[in-house]
C-alpha cells in the first residue's frame, strides 16, 4: 500500500463570462433557433452591452466579426467539426455545435492566436453549457487547431477532378445546390466560378449615409472611418462596429446604407421632372433607407 500523499484538489474555479463571445453566442443561437437575421438581432444585443458598459467599440467590430464570419463559413466548418468528433455532426447538441463553429472562425479565419481561441471558447462553453460539454468542446477544437484551413480543406473537401461542385461547396462554404445555379447563370470555368464564389464570402463593410440638410459626412468621420467612394454623403467603417454607438446614428441624422442605395437616391433626385414634384413612391419595397435623403435632395 503506497504511503506516498494524495495530491490536494484543485479549488473549482469560476468561468469567466467574455461579453465579446457571449454577443456572439447569442446571436448564433438566435439565427439557428429561430432562423432570426443576424443584422436584426445583433445591433440589439451590442446596444444593450454597450449601454451596461460591458463592451467598446473595438469590442463591438470583434463580436460583430465573430457572428458574420461564422455564419460565411458555417459550410466549411460543419465539415471540419464533423472530422474531430466521433458521432454524425446531426447528434451534436445545436448549442455545442454553434460554441464549436464559433471556435473554429477564431481559430481558422481570424489572427487569434491559437491558445487564445481555444481557451477563450472553452471558457464560454463553460459559461453557456457546462463544465462537462465544455470538455468535449476543448477536445475538438485541439484537434481543428492542429492544421490551419488550407490544411483543413485537403483533408475534407473532395478532389476537384472527382467532384467539382462538392469541392467548391465545401471549400468556398456555399451549398452545392448554389455553387451549381451560380455556375450555370455564369457560364465559364473554373477560375470565374471561383472569383464569384470568393466574392460573395467577402467580408462587407458597414456604409453610413450622413442624412443630408441633418448631418456631414465629416461629422461622421471618427476612429477607424473612412470616406466613401462614390456617394458624398457615405462614411465606412472599415473595421466594423457598432453604427448605434454614433450619436448622429442614434439621432435619425445618419443611418446604416450602402452606397448603391444611396446612389439610387442621388440618381432620383437629379432627374428631371415634367410635373409638380410633390409625393414618392419607393418601389423597392424595403424600410425606406433610399427615400429618406430625398426630401433633402430634391
Amino acid at each position: 500500500m503506497s504511503s506516498r500523499p494524495r495530491r490536494p484538489a484543485r479549488p473549482y474555479r469560476r468561468p469567466k463570462k467574455d461579453p465579446v463571445r457571449l454577443i456572439a453566442y447569442e446571436a448564433l443561437r438566435a439565427v439557428d433557433e429561430r432562423d432570426a437575421y443576424a443584422n436584426l438581432v445583433l445591433p440589439p444585443l451590442l446596444r444593450e452591452a454597450r449601454e451596461r458598459g460591458d463592451i467598446d467599440g473595438r469590442d463591438a467590430a470583434l463580436a460583430t466579426e465573430l457572428v458574420y464570419g461564422t455564419l460565411r463559413r458555417q459550410g466549411t466548418y460543419d465539415e471540419i467539426v464533423a472530422a474531430c468528433v466521433d458521432r454524425p455532426l446531426r447528434e451534436v447538441d445545436p448549442p455545442v455545435l454553434d460554441v464549436l463553429s464559433l471556435g473554429a472562425h477564431q481559430l481558422l479565419g481570424t489572427r487569434i492566436p491559437a491558445h487564445a481561441a481555444v481557451s477563450t471558447t472553452v471558457e464560454l462553453a463553460r459559461v453557456v453549457l457546462g463544465d462537462g460539454r465544455a470538455r468535449f468542446v476543448n477536445a475538438v477544437l485541439r484537434r481543428i487547431a492542429a492544421d490551419d484551413l488550407d490544411g483543413w480543406l485537403e483533408k475534407v473537401a473532395p478532389p476537384y477532378e472527382d467532384d467539382p461542385e462538392e469541392h467548391l461547396g465545401i471549400v468556398h462554404a456555399h451549398p452545392r445546390w448554389i455553387v451549381s445555379a451560380l455556375w450555370d447563370a455564369l457560364g465559364g470555368g473554373r477560375r470565374d466560378i471561383e472569383a464569384l464564389l470568393e466574392a460573395d464570402n467577402a467580408r462587407p463593410e458597414v456604409t453610413l449615409v450622413a442624412r443630408p440638410g441633418r448631418a456631414t459626412a465629416g461629422e461622421l468621420l471618427t476612429g477607424e472611418a473612412v470616406p466613401g467612394r462614390w456617394s458624398p454623403y457615405a462614411v465606412r467603417l472599415a473595421e466594423g462596429g457598432e453604427p448605434g454607438a454614433i450619436e448622429a446614428v442614434r439621432e435619425g441624422r445618419a443611418g446604416v446604407q450602402d452606397e448603391g442605395s444611396q446612389l439610387v437616391a442621388l440618381a432620383l433626385a437629379n432627374a428631371p421632372l415634367d410635373g409638380p414634384d410633390g409625393r414618392r413612391l419607393d418601389g423597392c419595397a424595403g424600410p425606406g433607407g433610399k427615400v429618406a435623403p430625398l426630401g433633402a435632395l430634391a
